[in-house]
């Protein structure tokens, strides 16, 4: 999106130096990347990235403050997941955004879905880092947000991971994480924080207290733990924790579970109707309202083309039905149909949203076509301390979803970073 610099990039890129991407990322994490990485940065104004920064941060900021948001989305939290102790804020943020033509040829942003959940913080600055050597990048090209550079970027995530505890006393918790894709940037992480990597499964407990088995067999305290381990996993798998998650332990959590919850794709019909309306916010309702309620008639007073209902072949192509708590984009359905809406549970329909679909534009030149981008802008929320964009994240695709599993058998798609030209 800044073409001199895309075709630079594109006139001097080599397979050796993508190769030299990717062992260099081999080296920094110690294990191979299971996902694919992108062959290439894309290089893009930091006003664009501004602009996703704030409203991510408005958006989250608004549901915080909302007391009647927050007590719907804790009602969503299923039976045996709302986690005593909540916390004031999340301590990470996630906004992921399309980019989208206006009418008048414009490229705007638009919001894709928001999250209070930790992402691969490490692995994402350590590409960062991989692209620029690998493809001589030139100096003036900055990636992190807010003012920061690495140095400043690690000590802020080492603030909000670790609290004031000792690094032995915290604990990066996943389900079965040597087997994650993410495992890169728990390596990562646990590599540059001194902490350790188990099962969440794995944990015991002493009496108010948790603990884990360290590397030398002794069963030491939990201070804090950064959870990885995402609830729908937990649910899907029938995973059995060791302790009960709703209990008041006397442990602190780096990113509280609840989070998950009250920050997520719950959010986005209540930010794309009055009060907030706001403009990044594609239109959106959960499916009992469309189906039983004024859902359909709110999308169509938005502008969105709504067929009229003739039976359960009926096609609804200008939308997606989204399921509240997947992650990676698990049971998204495209085009979806009267027939399928209806055959959802009417008891399991709040758990589903409906929401406008929107066109990515395709805006990164490669030597396969044109390439659409989508961003994610991480933010870190230490304890006591504000709200602060930190980093980008980009996928490149070419197909309907944008997630690294659905752009296998490509090349110039994947795993990719932003850089911008420092002013």
């Amino acid at each position: 999106m800044i073409p001199v610099l895309r075709t630079r990039f594109n006139r001097s890129f080599t397979p050796d130096r993508y190769a030299s991407l990717l062992n260099a990322l081999e080296r920094s994490q110690g294990v191979r990347t299971e996902f694919r990485v992108a062959e290439t940065p894309i290089f893009v104004p930091l006003t664009l990235l501004n602009t996703m920064a704030d409203a991510g941060g408005e958006l989250a900021r608004h549901l915080i403050g909302d007391p009647a948001y927050l007590k719907a989305a804790r009602q969503a939290i299923p039976k045996g997941y709302l986690v005593a102790a909540e916390t004031a804020h999340p301590n990470f943020l996630t906004a992921d955004f399309a980019l989208v033509k206006t009418a008048d040829a414009q490229l705007e942003p638009r919001l894709v879905e928001i999250q209070a959940f930790p992402s691969v913080f490490g692995f994402q600055a350590v590409l960062c880092g991989a692209y620029r050597q690998a493809f001589d990048l030139p100096p003036g090209l900055g990636c992190f947000l807010s003012g920061l550079n690495e140095e400043s970027y690690w000590k802020l995530l080492g603030k909000t991971i670790l609290g004031n505890c000792d690094p032995e006393e915290v604990v990066l918790t996943e389900i079965d994480p040597l087997h994650q894709k993410t495992r890169p940037d728990f390596e990562i992480t646990a590599r540059r924080l001194g902490i350790a990597v188990r099962d969440i499964s794995t944990l015991s407990v002493a009496g108010d207290r948790l603990q884990y088995e360290t590397a030398d067999g002794r069963l030491a305290p939990i201070g804090r733990i950064y959870n990885r381990a995402i609830a729908d996993e937990l649910i899907a798998r029938n995973v059995r924790l060791p302790f009960d998650l709703a209990r008041d332990w006397d442990v602190e959590w780096a990113g509280h579970p609840n989070w998950y919850f009250l920050i997520s794709k719950f959010s986005i019909p209540w930010l794309s109707r009055p009060p907030i309306s706001h403009p990044v916010v594609p239109p959106a309702v959960f499916l009992d309202e469309f189906l039983e309620g004024p859902g359909r008639v709110q999308l169509e007073e938005r502008g969105v083309p709504i067929p009229p209902n003739t039976g359960p072949k009926t096609v609804y192509g200008e939308l997606l039905l989204k399921p509240l708590f997947s992650f990676a984009g698990k049971g998204i359905r495209f085009d979806p149909t009267q027939g399928e809406l209806e055959a959802i549970p009417p008891a399991q329909r709040r758990d589903y949203l409906l929401q406008q679909r929107m066109q990515f534009a395709h805006t990164v030149e490669t030597p396969f076509g044109p390439t659409q981008p989508e961003f994610r802008i991480l933010y870190l929320w230490p304890d006591g301390g504000d709200l602060t964009p930190v980093l980008s994240l980009v996928r490149l695709g070419r197909g309907k979803m944008m997630g690294v599993d659905y752009n296998k058998n490509q090349e110039w798609v994947g795993a990719s970073a932003a850089f911008y030209p420092r002013e």
